[in-house]
């Protein structure tokens, strides 16, 4: 009876374990509106952090958000002190060679803004035009590419909302930014009028989720929980909730 008693301590020990979920620590920046910033109570909140949250959940497994600044974030992931980032993180050749990546979560191409009234269709119709970049960003180099690096017709900015605020007060006929930034504030000041003008030189780009170099069984399972998310529509209302109603399709997906 004793050996029996011993055996179900044991089982029911075991049991115990297995029902509580694995915890992972996630570090995201706070300073990315709208993929990831800090609320007025100090919590992340954005797309990003609603993706995560639902991966783990599809998942069963539970998070721990630390806002993680964006200088350094790799290092954190690489010494231990982060399991996963989230963090609007472009997939390229030379951070592969560093983290592992999911598979893309979404599309974060360059877009033109204009008014809705504006005559343009691509980037050659900006020649006409005073253009907003973020200095020394992808659409910095687009757009010199087109007009010129030293075109007295761009205007070079030090992040998207700015630049974006010259567009609204028509300090610039037109902008080229990360589509996602854009999308967000078109949505929050339907009192002005943008449409997005995609193009051809635009390079097809994705923010993908990273981990440890060689951590394949999480890198795994985050991808099993997108794939679950993008297949119940889970992924789509998140979009939805964040952008618009024209949901892009993930590669893979």
């Amino acid at each position: 009876m004793r050996i029996r008693s011993l055996m179900l301590g044991a089982l029911l020990t075991l049991l115990a374990s297995a029902a509580q979920a694995t915890t992972y620590t996630v570090g995201s920046g706070g300073t990315y509106r709208p993929f990831e910033f800090e609320n007025a109570q100090r919590q992340l909140e954005g797309f990003d952090i609603d993706i995560i949250k639902a991966i783990a959940k599809a998942e069963g497994f539970d998070i721990k958000l630390i806002n993680t600044p964006w200088e350094g974030i790799f290092a954190t992931l690489n010494a231990g002190d982060r399991d996963i980032l989230i963090s609007g993180i472009t997939i390229t050749d030379k951070r592969k060679q560093m983290v592992d990546f999911s598979a893309p979560y979404f599309p974060a191409e360059q877009a033109i803004v204009v008014p809705t009234d504006a005559q343009v269709d691509s980037l050659a119709a900006l020649k006409s035009l005073h253009v907003g970049v973020v200095n020394a960003s992808t659409g910095d180099i687009v757009v010199s590419d087109v007009l010129g690096k030293n075109s007295t017709a761009i205007k070079r900015f030090d992040n998207t909302p700015l630049m974006l605020q010259e567009l609204y007060e028509d300090g610039i006929g037109a902008a080229v930014g990360d589509v996602g930034v854009i999308k967000y504030y078109i949505k929050t000041h339907p009192e002005k009028q943008f449409k997005l003008v995609p193009d051809a030189k635009f390079e097809k780009q994705y923010f993908g989720i990273a981990v440890a170099k060689g951590n394949d069984a999480l890198r795994e399972k985050i991808n099993a929980g997108l794939k679950k998310i993008v297949a119940d529509g889970t992924w789509a209302e998140i979009y939805s909730r964040w952008f618009d109603h024209n949901v892009p399709t993930l590669p893979g997906q």
